[in-house]
């Protein structure tokens, strides 16, 4: 899978037992394979304001990246093409409206074309898994609580999976799958590795571990006005993306700062500061006021950046936090494991989508096949 930064295409290798809440899962390996400079100029575009050409193009294109990051992974852990039962293919999100947004026609595109995939690989392909739910009158996201679930839950214990991508969610793992909740909580490292790139002229494309807004310190009066924004109150369900919080937020954003003469330090230190302060909140706004929790466990690439983890255990200080290293799952890999998941989950036909986070009418089975046919 690819998420809402666009750093690349994750691909997990896994070894898979059984299905549903019997599955058991191994990893065997796993790559990050960043996208090329030219690949993400046109993904950048085809995103912002992309012509029906350049989007149709780039779809082909990020399938050809999908193909290449899974031959890489099965050649890093030793193994053949033919040693390989299944590719489960998250793509890229180019585009995301779901219901609660309450604009325009509900709808969702994840581009990587999944018949490009099965071509290069000859590997059965499961993709697309958005759209079914997006149907049956839901957000069509975050799809990984089912797999939080399968994942992380234990008799007794309500937990919090907390991932921190490009955009944060949320799943309160309860002990029940039918009372298992989750949203968005807001921007993650999106609108943070966004306006780094700007401000180094894409020389860096994030800030590694905090380097940036550990020089800094929060400017209250913005971090007041971007927690203003209406997403944070919104009732759930509800799912955000690159287009509340993406790569033209980030330029409004900088821009502002500019204007108001506001350190780069400071800017980063604030933005920092509003995903931890969004994360909480949420949770007191959404999960604190029926749940007793006991554990949150991280995931994502902002669980690997030191000042982010910090402050999030200052301003949630009665809460016990681990990574989702302590369960076996790295946390870089976590999301990419769950599409591998949710692939084998359609394949044995379960239904996976869970209307107690995205609002669906009805569970369905996610995700489209495309048969492999043998080695191309």
């Amino acid at each position: 899978m690819s998420g809402t930064s666009m750093d690349g295409v994750d691909a997990a290798l896994i070894k898979i037992k059984g299905h549903g809440l019997e599955t058991k899962i191994e990893l065997v390996e796993f790559i990050c394979l960043p996208y090329q400079p030219s690949l993400l100029q046109g993904l950048e575009e085809a995103t912002l304001r992309g012509s029906t050409r350049q989007v149709s193009e780039i779809n082909f294109l990020v399938g050809e990246a999908f193909a290449e990051a899974a031959l890489a992974v099965i050649r890093e852990a030793g193994l053949r093409v033919t040693d390989i039962d299944l590719i489960g293919s998250h793509g890229q999100t180019v585009f995301h409206n779901p219901p609660s947004s309450k604009s325009g026609i509900p709808s969702t595109l994840q581009v990587g074309e999944l018949d490009v995939i099965a071509e290069c690989t000859g590997i059965t392909t499961v993709g697309d898994f958005r759209t079914r739910d997006l149907a049956a009158g839901g957000e069509g996201a975050p799809l990984v609580p089912y797999v939080d679930y399968i994942l992380f839950h234990k008799p007794g214990k309500v937990l919090i999976a907390q991932n921190i991508g490009g955009i944060a969610n949320a799943t309160v793992v309860a002990e029940n799958i039918t009372d298992v909740i989750a949203f968005d909580t807001g921007p993650g490292n999106m609108l943070m590795d966004n306006v780094v790139s700007l401000a180094t002229d894409g020389k860096e494309r994030c800030d590694l571990d905090g380097k940036f807004a550990s020089q800094g310190i929060v400017n209250k009066g913005l971090l007041e006005e971007f927690l203003s924004h209406p997403f944070f109150i919104q009732p759930l369900p509800k799912s955000t993306g690159a287009e509340a919080f993406g790569r033209e937020k980030a330029h409004e954003i900088y821009a502002l700062s500019k204007e108001k003469m506001v350190s780069l330090g400071d800017l980063m230190r604030t933005l920092l500061e509003l995903t931890v302060e969004s994360i909480a909140l949420s949770y007191e706004r959404f999960i604190f006021p029926k749940w007793k929790i006991d554990e949150v466990i991280l995931s994502g690439g902002g669980a690997r950046n030191p000042v982010l983890v910090e402050r999030l255990k200052e301003r949630l200080s009665h809460m016990g936090f681990s990574n989702s290293d302590d369960y076996g799952i790295p946390t870089d890999a976590k999301e990419a494991i769950a599409f591998a998941i949710l692939a084998n989950e359609l394949i044995s036909g379960n239904f996976t989508n869970l209307p107690s986070v995205t609002g669906a009418k009805r569970r369905v089975p996610l995700g489209k096949i495309v048969l492999g046919g043998g080695n191309p």
